[in-house]
This record gives C-alpha cells, structure tokens and sequence, in this order.
C-alpha cells in the first residue's frame, strides 16, 4: 500500500517543533501530545532534521541535564530520512529495520513535508493488508473463486 493513503487514512498533519525551542519544552509537547518524536522546521514545511525521545536521553546521558535549557537543534538528528509519497509500506518496513528508526517524513515533488509515518502505522496498515489478503482467500475457497 503507498503512504498516500496511509496519509489519507491516519491525516496528514505533522507535529514539528522551532530548531531554537528549548529541549524542555520539546518534552512537555512530547508528553502532551503523545507521540515520540517531532520534526524540526522553522516552517513547518521543510525538515531541517528530526528529534525523539531517543535524542533526548542520549544526550542527557552523554552531556548532562544542562542540554534541557538548550534548544533542540543541539541534539537532534539532522540528516533525515524521508519518504516519497509513492513508497509503499513494504518499502518503510525495510528502511526502518535497516535504518532502526520509527519515524519517516514523508514528502511531496516538491520535497515539502505533507505527512509523517510511525512504524505503528506501517505495522497497522500491513495489518490491515494481511487481513485483507486472507479474507480474499477464504472467500477464494469457499465460494470457489
């Protein structure tokens, strides 16, 4: 299935946050929001990178609390990796195993940012699309095809 509609079905919306936000309050949105990580854009539209709670703890225990008062774009990651609207699950599957990531923003042409996926969508989706083929095979055996 392409992320066009996984975007359709989940909405497209993207949480992202100012690179200059302090970290502190990049946790209170984490936590209120419930998700687990955010894009950095000073538009809203470009990434400009991508900071989780893995960038959070990482950096707590390699530099301290002190990084809490400092924005975001000392610990986030800055090189991204995105994702076209035509990629299918099948090719996020892949790309967060290899890459051990759970967040893929996903661009249009244009390369501006329409939407983000979670490995919980692609899981959810190729969920949905397992279901779907074993349905189609019952049918398939029962009624004859």
């Amino acid at each position: 299935m392409k992320l066009e509609f996984v975007l359709q079905t989940k909405g497209e919306g993207v949480e992202t946050i100012l690179p200059s936000t302090p970290v502190t309050t990049l946790i209170e949105q984490l936590t209120d929001m419930k998700i687990g990580a955010m894009v950095v854009s000073s538009d809203g539209k470009t990434v400009e990178g991508i900071v989780s709670e893995r960038d959070v703890v990482k950096h707590i225990r390699r530099d301290g609390t002190g990084i809490l008062d400092g924005p975001v774009s000392k610990i986030m990651t800055p090189t991204v990796q995105c994702a076209p609207l035509n990629a299918s699950t099948a090719d996020m599957m892949d790309l967060m195993t290899h890459s051990r990531i759970r967040h893929v923003p996903v661009l249009d042409e244009d390369d501006m940012m329409v939407g983000i996926v979670s490995i919980g969508d692609v899981v959810k989706t190729h969920l949905a699309e397992l279901e779907d083929e074993r349905d189609a095979l019952v049918q398939y055996v029962t009624v004859g095809g």
